[in-house]
């Protein structure tokens, strides 16, 4: 494990060592309490908030497995409250498409360029997040039917499969279809559960998954149960307006972080 800490050569060994253990547990906590606050909240987006606080005490090899064991068990959870509002009939096309697309976008990580997809993407959703929340007018776009939603759960597997981009294209398109928001909810956190269940059953039996992260992700279950709890009361308060600009800010951050990640480090 990696972390920062402030460099003082007086203190003893022991005591940085403790410093430094202290410190990987509390943003450990932190990171799972706000990954699940913000999965039970809008169906989605724990890694949004979640590495970018666990990477700062965990190397990716670590960070990534846990957090889709924590967005697994944040989705399972708030479930129960959330599966009769749900309408399946809309989200089925998603996930067919998805799970076909999914070992598709796997084979394609030794020839294609994640960063390239990831730049796009990212362009992708800052540009459209953008324009969806200064549109004031309501949208319904219909084209395509089941058809097309099969299509962009597709485009989402590969993007899953190849870069970990799951989500952003399905969250996109069932914003623009003019669904309300347990019709969106339910395509949002069905497919993504679906999608990161399957990628952890696969890392897990390709043993990607360490013992290490097993103990971690048993560190991080309280916070994460909390942190989803939690968000899913404020879901439930929340009017239909409210909630797709909640959406359309995580899409907008996700892009950011995107194009970041892929042009700001170099």
């Amino acid at each position: 494990m990696r972390a920062m800490a402030v460099d003082n050569p007086g203190s003893p060994p022991c005591d940085k060592a403790n410093l430094l253990e202290t410190l990987t547990y509390v943003l450990l906590l932190f990171g799972a309490l706000a990954g699940g606050f913000v999965s039970g909240l809008a169906g989605f987006g724990t890694a949004l908030m979640a590495l970018g606080i666990w990477l700062y005490v965990l190397p990716p090899s670590l960070a990534v497995p846990l957090v889709l064991i924590c967005s697994v068990i944040a989705q399972t959870s708030t479930l129960p409250s959330m599966w009769k509002s749900f309408d399946l009939s809309l989200v089925w096309p998603f996930l067919i498409g998805g799970l076909i697309g999914v070992p598709l976008g796997t084979m394609m990580v030794a020839t294609a360029d994640p960063k390239v997809f990831k730049l796009s993407v990212g362009v992708l959703l800052l540009i459209f997040s953008s324009a969806l929340y200064l549109n004031k007018r309501p949208l319904a776009f219909k084209f395509g039917g089941r058809i097309a939603d099969g299509a962009i759960g597709f485009a989402g597997g590969i993007l899953g499969g190849l870069a970990g981009l799951s989500g952003p294209l399905p969250i996109l398109w069932a914003n623009i279809r003019g669904w309300n928001k347990h019709e969106r909810r339910g395509i949002f956190q069905l497919f993504n559960f679906t999608v990161l269940a399957t990628a952890l059953v696969l890392q897990t039996v390709s043993g990607l998954v360490e013992l290490k992260v097993v103990w971690l992700a048993l560190v991080a279950f309280p916070g994460t149960l909390i942190g989803a709890w939690a968000g899913a009361r404020v879901y439930h308060a929340l009017s239909d307006k409210h909630f797709g600009d909640v959406v359309l800010g995580l899409l907008f951050l996700s892009g950011l972080g995107l194009v970041w990640n892929s042009v700001g480090t170099h």
